[in-house]
């Protein structure tokens, strides 16, 4: 199959407050979607992902700002005359047709001839890995078949953009772990445009060139690559959403070289200051579980913590372990398991630790509680 022609997306300004309400959906929102990219617009339920695809669709036009893809503002222009299409949640498919009728269904409401709606469909169903399905009822079909005709039938009307809004969120763990594989090969293969929406960060991290990730009160916190936004978190609000962190509250002492040192309940840590956050500063110091560890006798190690075992839970390939120290809630630490590594004992007093470059200082900011 010929790859299609991906388009870039322009988002400007853009704030969406739905008629009736005090709250705005939307909020400044910027960013550029470059051509043949894989985005997805990470975020908690209710942050405004939807609103936000559906202004790209064309089923909403925004209060202020503009969208405009392939440097065509598309204010006033219609989702079916838009170079986009659109997998819903629910898939929104046929049940009474067969899988063929489906994909070639907005090809019939083109006005394409059958011959040239049936070649196009079979091309479809070997590139989604359905060949020879074409004749089933799509309520034959498994859940994860019935996502490859929903992207089967997206593509048919060849999109410059593929808009999915949480298509695998029905989907139980095993199979939406195969289908991001599956989704993100097809995009490759393809050359659209791919924007994703979720909830689930492991969906946008394994999957996507970027992801945006969304706030609460519908607005983007950071846009970045999944290794920076896990190693690299610009705010407090995505260290805590983006993957497992410790956080504890702190106040800064000194601070310089894009370093700092800070008081916590439990003495003084040191970190990377990225925001340049200065002496008297409230902040939160944010440690990866799996960056921690048991203090060796013979180490030293510039951020050491004394606490003792609270629990220790076995996840087959790691182990999550409990710390309690006074006067903060519990943390944790991970550990992998290689069949010889030793745990410490529940109840045990131990000391961990965890370094400099390791612990992210960050201000408390809008939406975080730590």
């Amino acid at each position: 199959m010929d790859r299609y022609t991906g388009q870039d997306i322009e988002i400007i300004d853009v704030g969406m407050c739905y008629e009736g309400s005090e709250k705005a959906a939307l909020s400044n929102i910027n960013v550029h979607i470059k051509a043949g990219e894989f985005f997805s617009f990470l975020g908690p339920s209710g942050c405004g992902k939807t609103t936000l695809l559906r202004l790209i669709a064309g089923f909403l036009e925004p209060t202020t700002g503009q969208v405009l893809i392939g440097g065509k503002n598309m204010r006033g222009i219609g989702s079916n005359k838009r170079p986009t299409a659109m997998i819903f949640q629910n898939l929104a498919l046929f049940t009474l047709m067969t899988v063929a009728e489906n994909v070639g269904f907005g090809l019939e409401m083109r006005g394409v001839s059958s011959d040239k709606r049936r070649k196009k469909v079979d091309e479809l169903l070997e590139l989604v890995d359905l060949p020879g399905v074409g004749k089933k009822n799509v309520s034959d079909l498994s859940g994860g078949q019935m996502q490859r005709v929903a992207i089967a039938r997206g593509l048919a009307v060849e999109p410059s953009v593929l808009l999915l809004d949480e298509p695998l969120s029905a989907l139980d763990l095993k199979l939406r772990q195969h289908m991001r594989t599956e989704l993100r090969q097809i995009q490759e293969r393809t050359g659209v445009t791919f924007i994703y929406i979720t909830h689930d960060q492991g969906e946008a991290l394994t999957m996507s060139d970027r992801v945006g990730v969304m706030s609460a009160n519908g607005t983007i916190e950071q846009i970045a690559t999944a290794e920076n936004l896990y190693n690299k978190p610009d705010t407090a609000f995505v260290a805590n959403f983006v993957g497992e962190n410790n956080s504890f509250t702190a106040t800064v002492k000194t601070a310089s070289n894009g370093h700092a040192t800070v008081e916590t309940s439990f003495g003084l840590l040191k970190g990377i200051n990225p925001q340049q956050l200065s002496s008297g500063q409230q902040a939160v110091a944010f440690i990866r579980p799996e960056v921690i560890s048991v203090l060796e006798d013979s180490k030293k190690v510039e951020n050491t913590i004394k606490c003792r075992v609270k629990n220790i839970s076995f996840e087959g390939a790691f182990v999550t372990i409990f710390l309690d120290l006074e006067g903060e809630d519990a943390f944790i630490m991970r550990q992998h398991n290689d069949g010889t590594t030793i745990f410490p004992e529940i109840g045990s007093a131990i000391d961990v630790c965890f370094g400099t470059q390791n612990t992210r200082l960050l201000a408390v900011g809008e939406g975080f509680h730590a």
